[in-house]
């Protein structure tokens, strides 16, 4: 791919949001070295929360794997935010991602698919990521889906 991440997410139609800040008594991400880690991320919109509720319940696998692709969407705001430019992304190294479901409910890969294709779609092999999905009795704000990252960067 020789376009830029933001050029993607141009093409792709996708306008990252101001980072969010964070909810309690932590930091939305933390470079040490050339990783960068970033804190669990939600669902939000310009509304606030567009996703909440629990899959195999009040929230489809559909609904769940859309709210994913948006918490990617604000990964990579906050990676923005951490680097100042997505192009010193070298790599998403792996997505921690939990899902707000049923306790019957056993497609979380599934659901997680939709912030892992955008990865890729947005940074091409270097998208290509390990990562854990599980199911959650709850999560905070009753969110649908919380996702976190680690991505390895340039050093300036």
């Amino acid at each position: 791919m020789s376009q830029t991440p933001e050029e993607r997410l141009n093409s792709l139609g996708i306008e990252l949001p101001a980072a969010a800040a964070p909810a309690a008594n932590y930091v939305p991400y933390v470079i040490t070295g050339n990783l960068l880690f970033i804190s669990g991320q939600g669902p939000s919109g310009p509304n606030g929360f567009e996703y909440t509720g629990k899959v195999g319940d009040t929230r489809s696998v559909e609904d769940g794997i859309a709210a994913a692709r948006l918490v990617a969407i604000n990964i990579l705001a906050q990676a923005k935010a951490a680097t100042g430019d997505l192009a010193r992304i070298v790599r998403c190294v792996k997505l921690g991602a939990f899902v707000n479901c049923t306790p019957d409910f056993s497609d979380q890969p599934k659901v997680i698919n939709g912030a892992s294709d955008l990865m890729v779609e947005v940074l091409g092999d270097a998208g290509r990521h390990a990562r854990f999905a599980v199911g959650a009795p709850n999560l905070p704000f009753d969110m649908t889906v919380e996702i976190d990252a680690v991505f390895e960067i340039k050093i300036n």
